[in-house]
């Protein structure tokens, strides 16, 4: 009996110290990701401001990018209390010298992914500098307004195409169900 109970009290003692290591990782873990998302605004370049309609889904340390690349991100948000558009104020990339004429495009990164700022640069001679506002903008567009769009689309064509036939059916033809068999 003593040998059954010196084992299970080592077998405890080891799920024990098992279970605090695996505690501190998922600790050490959080703090790493909680850290990491603090570094992932980087503020090297000139800021930039934009106005849009709708920004859902861009956030603090969203990318910027210029033909697909990174050139910037996101440093903050508000909203402007007058207009009730949502300013964001991001940066670019020293090296990359904007036409004042550019626009500022809010994209999904995919279905499912987030979204990010596109700059579409204009054809002027003369360049955005530090703290300037990008005039042309374009918001978020919903995935959810695009689908209830969609959908609406296609049952109101299928409602006027149902109509039609109802009409052009003779009045005193019965529907038989068989279709249009002889």
């Amino acid at each position: 009996m003593a040998l059954v109970t010196a084992g299970t009290s080592r077998r405890t003692s080891l799920e024990l110290i098992t279970g605090v290591v695996v505690l501190i990782a998922l600790a050490l873990m959080l703090v790493a990701a909680i850290v990491g998302e603090g570094r992932k605004t980087d503020s090297t370049g000139y800021p930039l401001h934009a106005s849009f309609s709708h920004i859902d889904g861009l956030g603090v340390g969203s990318d910027v990018r210029l033909a697909g690349v990174t050139v910037g991100q996101v440093v903050s948000e508000r909203v402007d209390p007058a207009t009730f558009k949502a300013e964001v104020t991001f940066t670019v990339r020293p090296d990359i010298k904007l036409p004042t004429d550019s626009a500022a495009i809010i994209t999904s990164d995919s279905l499912l992914g987030g979204k990010y700022i596109a700059l579409s640069p204009g054809g002027d001679d003369s360049n955005l500098k530090a703290d300037a506002t990008v005039n042309q903008t374009q918001g978020s567009i919903s995935l959810e307004q695009l689908l209830s769009k969609f959908i609406f689309s296609v049952t109101d064509t299928l409602t006027r195409a149902n109509k039609d036939a109802a009409k052009d059916k003779p009045a005193g033809a019965a529907d038989t169900g068989k279709g249009d068999l002889p």
